[in-house]
């Protein structure tokens, strides 16, 4: 019997995740290969076909045994036709990457923003197993978002659903935004905007062990920060809070549109755990209702840099 599994694909500004998964699932092997920004990203659905062929070889496994792909990409997305209209971080502009990718893959490929598949896998097999109505926030090197309701992924009118990092923080002095506008959440809330932030307030602070590791590195990172709150520091606990009460009031806000049943935290910010959890959390609860606070529980995801490509499975199981 013929083995049949679905390819998921998370592509990412660096790196590019793959996997075969099982229907249940299940990552029966996962991989990864570099992005090629060149000539604004036009190689690499060829890069992903390629991949994708060898690591069929190498498994001894034809090409037949795989029935769909599905794919995260970031930026803007028509979600019917796969067509990136703009993908700052990898180059993309006006690409028709479904088109593309089925013509290198000889797969049919259904296409979604990277922060939604990843809100699929942790829906799937992850910490929002279970729940039907889940907000899943994702804090890297920006922050993305993916609203499921009744099981279903939210994309709006035109695929703008979720945009969570782009809602207004700071409205009238905030710090410019990749988007072209100020103030987002994604420039606080983000490992490059807690760094930001904790950079901008060194001269306040010069007793800060953050003063001593920012002249020594030149910059200072979202895990110094979470190192130095945790044995104390205060500027570092101080920006936080600060954190926290922007990304509290935001996804208090959230919730009270959405009166979801889970807040699923991924990304590399969220492996700081209870230091940003704790306060989150109270900040959370001041801003939001209090029917809604209660129906909600907040969770640290599970699946790490596998939701994409679990999500993106499926999504080609949904296709």
């Amino acid at each position: 019997m013929n083995k049949k599994w679905y390819v998921g694909v998370d592509v990412g500004g660096t790196t590019i995740k793959l996997a075969f998964v099982t229907s249940q699932g299940e990552i029966v092997t996962k991989w990864e290969i570099p992005t090629n920004k060149m000539e604004d990203g036009k190689h690499i659905t060829s890069e992903i076909g390629k991949s994708i062929e060898e690591k069929c070889e190498e498994l001894g496994e034809k090409k037949d045994s795989l029935i769909s792909i599905g794919l995260g990409a970031p930026g803007f997305i028509n979600m019917e036709t796969g067509f990136i209209y703009h993908a700052v971080n990898i180059g993309w502009r006006d690409f028709p990457l479904k088109d593309k990718l089925e013509k290198e893959t000889g797969l049919t490929v259904t296409v979604d923003n990277d922060a939604n598949i990843a809100a699929l896998g942790e829906m799937w097999t992850g910490a929002g197993e279970g729940a039907k109505n889940l907000l899943c926030v994702t804090l890297g090197t920006g922050v993305g978002g993916g609203i499921i309701t009744n099981g279903q992924i939210q994309h709006g009118v035109n695929g703008m659903a979720g945009e969570i990092g782009h809602y207004t923080s700071i409205p009238i002095g905030g710090a410019a935004c990749n988007c072209g506008k100020t103030g987002c959440l994604e420039t606080v809330a983000s490992a490059t905007g807690l760094a930001r932030l904790a950079v901008e307030s060194l001269e306040y602070h010069s007793e800060s062990v953050l003063k001593a590791i920012f002249d020594k590195n030149a910059i200072i990172t979202s895990k110094d920060v979470f190192e130095a709150a945790e044995a104390g520091d205060k500027l570092a606990v101080k920006v936080i809070e600060e954190v926290s009460f922007h990304l509290g009031l935001a996804l208090a806000n959230l919730a009270n549109a959405l009166n979801p049943e889970k807040i699923v935290l991924g990304g590399g910010v969220s492996k700081a755990g209870p230091l940003l959890l704790d306060p989150l959390e109270a900040q959370f609860k001041r801003f939001a209702l209090d029917r809604v606070e209660e129906g909600c529980e907040f969770k640290i995801a599970t699946l790490g840099n596998d939701a994409g490509v679990i999500g993106g499975a499926w999504l080609a199981k949904q296709g």
